[in-house]
Formats: structure tokens, sequence, C-alpha cells
């Protein structure tokens, strides 16, 4: 399950690996090389748009039974294959294997339920008297231009292609370039069902460049992008240029917040999981943990005791709980920003430093009391550090919890039915879980509000998100 495969382009269903800059692939656990990755030229870059635009005049015409078809065979092929798949995410971004294949199969899941979708393409038709008929038709947007983050190879690419495919769009992909091999995959996989070469496209290069020449093409009509919420702004503003739709999916500072009803042995067990899966580089993972004063010191004991007892190590081997980080930059950001919060006065009680000197790993940490003018306390930390607070009660820490410009996920802990009720209705959340760590499914919409992004993936939404509604006045 070590090998990692050959990397390469896919342009109108041509794989390109020569005469190309390259670009090297990064084993976390190592530091060292793993693979060299073609960069797209600008002729690359025409050819794939020229492809998209004919792409998906005939990919629009394909019947909504066909369509599904191959959806549903090529969920079939990633699950086949997820073992495969799930080994070469590993290499390249570092968490641990079964995470990995996990990671796939809910990639096969998601493309069933947009397969699905393909024929609940409603439109409807209104009222109007005898001689006159007016007609809501939904409609696929155009040519798609998807990038995708790093920190789930796979999930972050079949977000950007499956909802596209579904309604008719054709799409080009650019999944991150230090972790390619779970986004070529799918994309193969798709060819391999059926989905034509000039339909789903997938190119690699300098990020800035891609998206710029992308964006820059009258061909795309709409944009998706998952990644920090400074690049999201940096591509609404190219879309704009264009008056392109947008989907974006940007960063969070997810809020816990932990009243004195809670189960709080069952909410330790959920949120020590969810902090430290991915080595806690998830957008939508718990880091500020607000926690009544009555059971502070209950809970902060318990998820240091939790934190400490995560095994860290390659996630090639079976019994590794959190990998490394996926690259260089995870680290050293997490060092400085926990420096400044000792220099803040924090308490750092289990953690803080790196592991070893080979490789991208980092110790689980809990920060305990940390002031609010703390740089963690205001920018996303991504990666395994949980901060733990005491709040003296409910208003304090609703007004904590939408302190922040970020609104993507956020958690809560009580058996108070009237509280969860107020909870659900006043925490700034795209998504929020109560009593649990569970805030995606693959029928439920994905997304957040204020800094952390604007549309939505996942379920219905996700498909509809890629199509215009056109309105057919009509007399006899």
């Amino acid at each position: 399950m070590s090998d990692y495969p050959a990397l390469h382009l896919l342009i109108g269903g041509e794989a390109i690996s020569s005469d190309r800059e390259m670009i090297e692939v990064l084993d976390p656990s190592t530091g060292e090389a793993i693979a060299s990755l073609p960069s797209a030229t600008a002729g690359d870059l025409d050819t794939a748009l020229e492809h998209a635009r004919t792409g998906f005049a005939k990919w629009r015409a394909t019947s909504a039974d066909e369509r599904e078809a191959i959806l549903r065979k090529a969920a079939g092929l990633i699950r086949e294959r997820s073992q495969q798949i799930g080994a070469a995410i590993t290499r390249e971004q570092g968490k641990p294997v079964k995470e990995a294949i996990g990671e796939t199969v809910y990639c096969a899941m998601l493309l069933e339920f947009y397969a699905g979708e393909c024929k609940r393409l409603y439109g409807k038709t209104l009222v109007r008297p005898d001689g006159q008929r007016v007609e809501v038709r939904h409609e696929p947007v155009g040519p798609v231009a998807g990038f995708s983050a790093w920190n789930f190879p796979a999930l972050n690419v079949m977000r950007k292609i499956g909802g596209p495919l579904a309604a008719g769009c054709s799409v080009i992909v650019k999944p991150s370039e230090e972790t390619p091999a779970g986004g070529l995959a799918l994309v193969q996989a798709l060819h391999d069902a059926g989905v034509p070469g000039d339909v789903c496209q997938a190119v690699f290069g300098v990020p800035s460049d891609i998206s710029e020449h992308l964006l820059g093409s009258p061909v795309i009509r709409k944009m998706t992008f998952t990644g920090s919420t400074a690049v999201g702004k940096h591509l609404a503003a190219l879309a704009a240029q264009n008056l392109q739709r947008t989907t974006l999916e940007l960063g969070g500072h997810g809020p816990v917040l932990v009243f004195n009803d809670a189960d709080i042995d069952k909410a330790l067990d959920t949120m020590a999981g969810n902090k430290f899966r991915n080595a806690g580089q998830v957008c939508v993972s718990p880091t500020r943990f607000l926690v009544e004063e009555d059971v502070f010191e209950r809970f902060r004991d318990g998820f240091v005791e939790r934190a400490k007892a995560v095994k860290v190590g390659n996630g090639m081997e079976a019994d590794t709980q959190m990998g490394p980080m996926a690259n260089a930059r995870g680290p050293d950001g997490l060092q400085a920003k926990i420096a400044d919060a000792r220099e803040h006065g924090a308490k750092v009680l289990a953690g803080g430093e790196r592991i070893g000197n080979q490789g991208f790993f980092h110790q689980p940490t809990v920060l305990s009391e940390v002031p609010i003018d703390a740089a963690i306390m205001n920018e996303e930390p991504f990666g395994p550090v949980a901060i733990i607070n005491p709040m003296p009660g409910y208003d304090a820490m609703i007004e904590e919890a939408n302190r922040l410009p970020y609104g993507l996920a956020a958690y809560a802990w009580t058996q108070d039915s009237k509280r969860r009720m107020r909870l659900a209705s006043e925490i700034e959340a795209g998504m929020i879980a109560i009593n649990g760590g569970t805030v995606s499914a693959a029928d439920a919409p994905f997304g957040g509000v204020k800094w952390s992004g604007y549309g939505l993936e996942d379920g219905a939404d996700g498909v509809t998100a890629c199509m215009v509604s056109k309105t057919v006045h009509e007399t006899a």
C-alpha cells in the first residue's frame, strides 16, 4: 500500500507529463520528495478551456439517465480503488491511512447522492389564465473552474467536480500541488466510468497563474474554491471581473460551547477525537472550547489526558491516531502562535512542541486560559491545538462564539432542550452540531457565513449552485 502513483495533467482525456516544469511532491512524514508533478503551460490551459467549452455542449445534452448511470459507475470504481487511493493520500498528506480510505469512501457516497440528483432537477410551472404559460427552468451554468485545498486531497476535489457534473456542467479542477494524487484518481475514475475527457479535466501549476488564466477567460461561468479566507477574497475579486458565479468554502475558528449540564465524558471523547483528526487541519475543526466555570476543571483535565494519549506517527502504521502536519508551514505557524499565546499568559498543559527532526510532526497541544488578544484566539490555528477557556455563562459564551468574523462550524453540549433551540438560532455559523461532532453528510448542505464564505456544497444545494434559472413566458 506504499506505492505512490505517477503524476500528470489530464487535459481533454490525455495524460500529459513530459516537457513541462516540474513541482516536487513531499512525504510529510519525512520531508523528502516522493514524486514530480508537471506544471501546466499557458497553452495547456487554453487547450483545457477549449475542451471545457466543447465538452459542456456535449455533457449538457447527455440525458439525465445516462449521466446518473455514469456517475454511479464512477462511484463504484472509487469504492473499489479506495485502498490504493487512500494509501496515496497518506503518502502525500500524512493523515492515518484509515482516515484516508474513509475520506475516499465518503467521496463515493457523495457522488452517489449527486448521481441521484441528476433526475431531481425539477423546474416549475406558474399559475396563469388559459392561453398563457410560464415555466421556470433550471439549466447548467456552464464550464466550472474548481480550486481545492490540500487538507482533504480527495474530498475537496469531489466537492468541486461532483455537483457540476450532476448539473450538466463541464469542469476544470486544480487539486493542490502538494497533494495531487487523490484528486487525480477521482478524475481518472470518472473517465473510466464514461465521463468524456473534455468534460472533466485536471491541471496543476503555480496557483496564482492557473487561477488568473482560467478566471480571465469568458469560457468559465462559475468558480468554486476551498481554502483560506485571504485567497478566497482574492479569487472572488478575480471572478468579479467576468461576473462569474462563485462558491467559497473558507476558513473557520470553530467554537465549542460546553454547559454545566452536558454529558462531559461523551463531550470529551467526541471532541478530542474531532480536534486531533487530520492533525487539526480541518476547516470545521473545533478550536475554541468555551466551558462553563462549574465544569471547567473537569473538562480541561479530561481533555489534557486524552491529548497526551494520542498516538502520533507515520500514517501508514496501523496504530497511528494522528499523522504529521501536511507541510512545513504547519508546525512553523503553530509554533509562532503557541509562543505568542505563552507571551500573553496562556498555560500550555499538553504538548506545545514539534516531534523529532524529520518530517512535519507536532505534539497534540492544549492551551488553557488564553487571553482574547492572543493571536491564536483570533486567527485559525489549523493544527493540533485546542484552546480551553472558562466562561461565566450563556451570554458570555454566545458573545465569544460570535465575536470573530468567521462562521463555518460550531458545536454545543447541553441537555437543556430550550437552550438547544436558542443555540440553533443564536450561534452565527453555517453548520452547528449539538451533542455530537458531525456537521457534514452527503445529503446536507455544507458551507459557512461571514468570512467563512458563501454558497453551498454537498446535498441538493451543491448541484443547484451549478445551475441558473430561466423563466419562459408563453402565450398561445
